[in-house]
Parts: structure tokens; C-alpha cells; sequence
């Protein structure tokens, strides 16, 4: 339900949002040299203020006892300029919009005269991990009142200059107006008065109500627009250094192998290629560091990438190399049948499951995947007196300080990293390895280095979505409802990038252990898997898995009692009620984000209801799948429609979604998350998968590792984003989870045929 478009963000030519890329110290220092108010808001959610030159922690509101850095957001020009840091990174959800929309709001700026400035890589902004659909919830309230203390400092200071009441005060689009009187200021009119001002105290503060919001919940076009259609956008591929020169690599086959010995005469002789360098392997645990290898070191990138053509490396024997991912499938479904590590412990499952009710069992199993973002990794590296500068798309510039630093044995402060736009991220670029590697070039060769990785690169050494078993049983009354759930899961953990001992997931809280169904005994568990690969987190995470288990089951659970899918749904949903999962040590402050199964009730009915579920009718190759899901605490229901041939082909033609995420900050942005998640959710289900054969990744590139095309992807999106006055919640990641599920659930509805493991083109051809 997207609000109508304002006039002023009709025209691109009426738009005069402007993008600078300036340092933490650079943006400090040329909004003092113009005579400029600056405010700052801690990145925590109980927010200290800070003083006017933005500097040192005012004594009256003392920061947080946990450790934290301070934070500048928001300055303003003696012009009346509003410069707004986006601290976040820019990978298509449209956040360097998103939380400028905030401050902008409170403040009433007048957002033609804003200017988003984009954040180096510094700590003081607080977290800047783009990654778990976490920066709205993370800074939707310390952005709002950096916004409000700054609109109460000018108002207060036109009121003393014109010796009137500071309630009688008022920001209104850029300025100060005095309503009595019939007098205005604009922003840089009194911005040095302002600047004079006590920074308000947290209870002073006062917000604009939601009746008077111009752009928060309202249509605001991201303001990397005009750039992005007309091919000015500059991404990580496009970023270039006086003097630079290139680097391909060649990293072990298999994951743990080192570099025995090298042979480059050949690699040497290609045109623009001018030496190789060998960089260190990685120390256990692997983390975010470079894997090591021969680099080949060219003046362009195609001579360094035909050079490393050539290159006749011995590499030594891997722990890994006997990996071989049907074997390992095997083991983790063996794990499951097993008792596991208990995550959730509910009644007396053990008890119900031998009272004699009927029992109902089935396993899934979710193949490892890749990210594969449009654009695969990159990174320019300048070592230079000590200091490394980069140029990333990084969804983590912090972490690419905490890496780099590490790399090189210098100090965090000393590693600068600017981030430009990301081409895809899906959690990948948050793992800064190839950053390393560029900067470790760089200090070698003495000069700026740009690392370019080939899709045949990025498939092979990422750091993988980790490959997934799962057995599901229950015990169900004479209606088919489950008075007993059970329900184990294996798969190899994202904890053993920095333990190597690690064994168990620990990602039962999404979508596993904090299932919302009014089941009197429930246990979950976890069971060991040894990684063999770099697992890391990709969109939506273990919901991924979890969710296609949980529901399918649930679809199967309906079948056997002969129900009307959403029927069965509500009533396993059960009562209106607030489920509490948090450990008892974190309850000693009030939760914003407990289980509501309200809510979840209320998506799956509007789902029905948008979807027209009711009229719906399944066979004959036509099927509809339904699915409600809780994740990064937004509530989702999706309904597949399906068509499939007599040959396995399948057609989705309609995909509706009904989406719960709280307070939306910008609609049009949410929206199209979710509708680039039921591609992307889709293409995971239908087609992704990664397999290892002798410790070595078989895919290389999208003939094998594939990914939805447009014929293969949902013909119509249908996205219903509710207002809420709920907390902000998350955006980017949970509208994959549902996907998988409602497809196979339609899939069965369709044919009759059972989808119990992914991808789905392995079951159907």
C-alpha cells in the first residue's frame, strides 16, 4: 500500500540530491570551515547526544557504560546545505536513501537542499555492517533524533533572536517560521545561533507526528537514481587509481591446499604481464582472510587473467581434498536421525510420541549455494606511508579495516576504506578477503593494485550458504493437528570461520526453534557437522533451509488430514498470543520484537484473501502453494501459483506476498525488496546448487551454477507491504524464505509429487 507521490519528486530535473564521497575528517572539517552546526547520535538504540562541534561527549549525557564511538550524521552548511551521512553501504535496497529520509524528515529539510555525503570505513559511525536486514531497526531511532535535536537547536535560536517563545517556533521546509509574527528564517540564516545551542536532552526531544511526514512511508526515488539509468553509477569494478596495476589470482583447488611450488616462465611471456607474487596462505581459522595463491600482475586486467592462464602450480595435499558433497549428504542425514543438541524444549515430546496417536515423519534436504551477485568481488589498494587506502564494495568497511590491518600489521585507524556502490551483495561482500589480498599486493609491489575476480572466481571460493539436513516428526490427534513436533537440523556452521573446532549451527532462532505454532510439546535440535568449505551467511541466512523444512511439513501435515491449506495454517497459528524465546539473561529490558501471532495470523489472511485463495483449484498440472513466515522480525505469507508439464517444465505465473515488517520507511524500496526476493528465492529453489567432488567446487559459472533467467522467473509479483506502527523491522532478507516452501507445496498441489529435497530441477526431469 504505497502512499501517492509527492509533486516534488516528480520531475528528475526538480531533483538536486547531490553524492559526495568525503572522509569522516574531510566532512568534519569543511562543514566547520563554513560556519556549520553538526550534531551526532550514537549508533546505539538508548542514544547519547553530543555537542555542537560534533567532537568530544557532552558531560550531561554521558555515553552508554558499553564501549561505543561517537558519530556524526548530520551537518549543516552555512548556505543551509542539510548534509546527511550515509553510513550504510548501497547495494540496490536503496539504504543511502532510506536513513538520510529519516533526519531529513525530522528535521523538515527541504530535500532538494540535502546532500548525502557517503561514510568511509570508521567506527565512530557505529555499526556499518550492511548485513542482516538490520540498518532501519539499528537507526531509525538515533537518525530521528539526531534530526529532532537539530530542528529544536534552530528553532530555539530563531526564537531568541527574535525574543519570542521557542514553542512558538517551527521548522517548515528548510526554515524557521514564527507564525504569530509572520516571520522566516532559513536553515543558514541562523545556523550559527543554532550552533550556540545546549544540545537537547533525550527527554526533551519531540517528534513530527506521522500526519505531517513528507517522506518517511511516502514515495521518495532513491537518489543514486538519475546516475544508475544513465550509466554514470560508479561501482567497485568501476573504481581506478593514477599508476594502478592489475591482479588475477590463482587460489588452491581445494580448500586448505598451499602452494608447493610455482612455475611462471609461461605466465611472464603474455603481452602486459610484468611478475607474479605468491601471498601467504591463511592461518586457521580462515575468517575474512586472503586464501593465498600466485598472483599475476599485469597492466590490464585481461593480460593478468590470460597470464594466470599459464601458471604450473604444485599445490600440497588438503585435509578437504577427500570431500565429496553426496558422501557428506549422507552423514549430515544420518546426524538427523540422531538426538542432537536441544535448542528448544517445550511439554514431554518423548511422552506424546508414545501415547499412541499417529505419527508423521518426512526429511529435507537444501544443497550448499553460492552468492553470485551481479557483480563479483573487487578491490583497489594503495599502501602508502604505512596507511592503506581501498576502494570496495564492501558491505562491511569496518571489517575490511579489521582485516586489512590484521594483514599488513599496522593499526585499524590506518586502513581507510572508501565504499563505492555494490553490484549485489546477498551478504557476501561483507567478507572482505579480496580486500586483503589487494592491499597485501599493494604493500609488495609498492604500488596502487586493483584484484578483479572472475565469476569463475567468485563461484568457486566463496564462502558458501551451508548445505542443510532436516527431519521433521510429529504426533497428530484425530483432526491431523500436532500435539507433538520434533524437529532436527545438521549443517556445517558459519561459526568455523574463527573456531575450527566449531560443530554445531547455531541458527535455531531462525526459523527452527521459534516456530509459532500452538503445539503443547515441541523440541528442537541441532546436530555436529564439520565444514569442509568457507560457510558464510547469504540472504535470509538459515531461514533459507529451515523454512522449506518447517512448511513443507507443515503442507505435508495438511495433506494427510485432508484440510484446506490456510485453514489448517490458522489453526496450527492457533490463539492470538505473544510467545517469549529470548535467553532469561536477555529479558532484564522489555522486548520490541517477541513472536506476535497476530501479526502472523493477520498476513496469512490477507495473503488468502489478495491471492484469492479461496477460488483457487489445484490439479492437472496447476497447483497453489501458501506459506507464512517470521524472519529478521518481519512477518511474511506467500502463495505460489504454479504450472507444470507433462516433461517437468515449470511455469510460476503468480506470486502473491502480504509483508508485516513495522514502521516502513520507504515503501516503493520495501516493495521492491520483496519482489526481487520471490526471483531470487525462486531461482534458489528451482535450480542453485553447489557440489564438491574431491575437495573441489565442480561449478564455475552460470552454465552449472544456475540462476533463474527472466522466462524462468515469477511472471506477476503481487507485494502488499501493511502500515504498522510497530518497531522497524527487517527488509532485505526475509521475503526468501516462504518462497521455496509455497513452490513445492504448489508443486504437490499440481502433481501430486513431493518435493522433500532442492533444487527442484532434480526431482522433476
Amino acid at each position: 500500500m504505497n502512499a501517492a507521490p509527492t509533486n516534488s519528486f516528480v520531475s528528475g530535473s526538480d531533483r538536486m540530491i547531490e553524492i559526495r564521497k568525503v572522509s569522516r575528517r574531510g566532512f568534519i572539517g569543511n562543514v566547520f570551515s563554513a560556519g556549520a552546526l553538526v550534531l551526532g547520535a550514537s549508533a546505539l538504540p538508548v542514544t547519547s547526544l553530543f555537542d555542537a562541534q560534533g567532537q568530544t561527549p557532552n558531560p550531561d549525557y554521558p555515553a552508554d557504560a558499553a564501549a561505543w564511538h561517537p558519530s556524526v550524521y548530520l551537518g549543516i552548511q552555512a548556505d543551509g546545505t542539510v548534509l546527511i551521512v550515509a553510513h550504510r553501504s548501497e547495494m540496490g535496497t536503496g539504504i543511502r536513501t532510506s536513513l538520510p529520509m529519516v533526519a531529513a524528515e525530522e528535521i523538515d529539510a527541504d530535500w532538494k537542499r540535502v546532500k548525502i555525503v557517503q561514510a568511509v570505513g570508521d567506527e565512530k559511525y557505529g555499526s556499518q555492517d550492511t548485513d542482516g536486514s538490520k540498518s532501519i531497526r539499528e537507526f531509525y531511532g538515533p537518525l530521528r533524533e539526531a534530526g529532532a535535536s537539530a530542528r529544536m537547536m534552530l528553532e530555539r535560536a530563531a526564537a531568541a533572536k527574535w525574543s519570542v517563545p521557542a514553542e512558538e517556533c517551527h521548522a517548515r521546509n528548510h526554515e524557521i517560521v514564527h507564525a504569530k509574527s509572520n516571520r522566516k528564517l532559513g536553515f543558514g540564516e541562523v545556523v550559527l545561533l543554532a550552533s550556540k545551542q545546549p544540545v537537547p536532552k533525550k527527554e526533551e526531544l519531540t517528534f513530527k507526528p506521522a500526519a505531517d511526514y513528507r517522506y518517511v512511508g511516502k514515495l521518495v526515488p532513491v537518489v543514486d537514481l538519475d546516475d544508475l539509468v544513465t550509466g554514470r553509477g560508479k561501482f567497485g569494478q568501476d573504481m581506478k587509481v593514477p599508476g594502478m596495476l592489475y591482479a588475477s589470482i590463482e587460489r588452491a583447488p581445494v580448500f586448505g591446499s598451499t602452494v608447493k611450488s610455482v612455475d611462471d616462465a609461461e605466465a611472464r611471456k603474455v603481452t602486459g604481464v610484468s611478475q607474479t607474487l605468491t601471498i601467504a596462505p591463511y592461518q586457521a581459522p580462515y575468517g575474512f582472510q586472503a586464501l593465498g595463491g600466485v598472483a599475476v600482475i599485469a597492466d590490464n586486467t585481461w593480460a593478468a587473467m590470460q597470464g594466470r592462464k599459464k601458471l604450473q602450480i604444485e599445490w600440497s595435499q588438503s585435509p578437504n581434498a577427500s570431500h565429496d558433497s553426496a558422501a557428506y549428504r549422507k552423514e549430515l542425514e544420518a546426524t538427523v536421525r540422531q538426538p542432537g543438541k536441544v535448542e528448544r524444549n517445550q511439554g514431554d515430546v518423548d511422552q506424546e510420541f508414545a501415547s499412541g496417536k499417529k505419527i508423521v515423519e518426512a526429511a529435507y534436504y537444501v544443497p550448499q549455494l553460492a552468492h553470485a551477485p551481479m557483480e563479483p568481488p573487487v578491490a583497489v589498494a594503495e599502501f602508502k606511508d604505512g596507511k592503506v587506502t581501498a576502494w570496495a564494495p564492501s558491505q562491511n568497511p569496518q571489517a575490511v579495516q579489521d582485516t586489512v590491518a590484521k594483514a599488513l600489521g599496522i593499526k585499524k585507524e590506518d586502513v581507510i576504506c572508501h565504499v563505492p556502490l555494490l553490484g549485489g551483495g546477498f551478504g557476501r561482500k561483507s567478507k572482505p578477503d579480496f580486500v586483503a589480498e589487494a592491499a597485501l599486493l599493494a604493500k609488495q609491489l609498492g604500488k596502487p593494485v586493483k584484484v578483479v575476480w572472475s565469476r569463475e572466481d567468485d563461484i568457486h571460493f566463496d564462502y558458501f550458504h551451508s548445505v542443510a539436513a532436516m527431519y521433521l516428526k510429529a504426533a497428530v490427534d484425530g483432526k491431523g493437528r500436532p500435539t507433538a513436533w520434533l524437529g532436527r537440523s545438521a549443517y556445517p556452521p558459519i561459526g568455523s570461520q574463527n573456531d575450527v573446532n566449531a560443530r554445531y549451527g547455531g541458527l535455531g532462532m531462525m526459523g527452527w526453534a521459534d516456530v509459532p505454532w500452538e503445539i503443547p510439546h515441541i523440541r528442537t535440535e541441532n546436530g555436529p557437522a564439520e565444514a569442509h568449505t568457507r560457510i558464510g551467511w547469504l540472504r535470509s541466512v538459515g531461514n533459507v533451509f529451515h523454512a522449506y523444512g518447517v512448511h513443507s511439513f507443515v503442507d505435508e501435515l495438511a495433506a494427510q488430514a485432508g484440510r484446506d491449506r490456510v485453514e489448517y495454517l490458522l489453526d496450527l497459528i492457533g490463539s492470538n498470543r505473544v510467545i517469549e524465546l529470548r535467553p532469561e539473561a536477555q529479558r532484564a529490558q522489555p522486548n520490541p520484537y517477541p513472536i506476535d501471532t497476530a501479526r502472523t495470523r493477520r498476513v496469512l489472511e490477507m495473503v488468502a484473501e489478495q491471492s484469492g485463495w479461496a477460488k483457487k483449484k489445484s490439479g492437472n498440472g496447476r497447483g497453489f502453494g501458501v506459506a507464512v513466515h517470521r524472519s529478521f522480525l518481519t512477518y511474511v505469507a506467500t502463495v505460489v501459483e504454479v504450472e507444470v508439464d507433462g516433461k517437468g517444465g515449470i511455469r510460476i505465473p503468480r506470486i502473491d506476498t502480504v509483508v508485516d515488517a513495522g514502521k516502513v520507511v520507504n515503501f516503493d524500496r520495501a516493495k521492491s525488496q520483496f519482489e526481487g526476493a520471490a526471483v531470487f528465492g525462486a531461482s534458489l529453489a528451482l535450480m542453485s546448487e553447489i557440489t564438491a567432488l574431491n575437495g573441489m567446487i565442480q561449478q564455475s559459472n552460470f552454465h552449472q551454477y544456475k540462476v533463474a533467467r527472466i522466462n524462468e522467473s515469477p511472471v506477476q509479483t503481487n507485494v502488499t507491504v501493511l502500515q504498522s506502527d510497530a518497531p522497524p523491522a527487517g527488509i532485505g532478507e526475509p521475503g526468501v524464505p516462504p518462497i521455496a516452501p509455497a513452490l513445492c507445496n504448489a508443486i504437490f498441489a499440481a502433481t501430486g509429487k513431493r518435493i522433500r529435497e532442492l533444487p527442484i530441477r532434480n526431482q522433476l526431469s
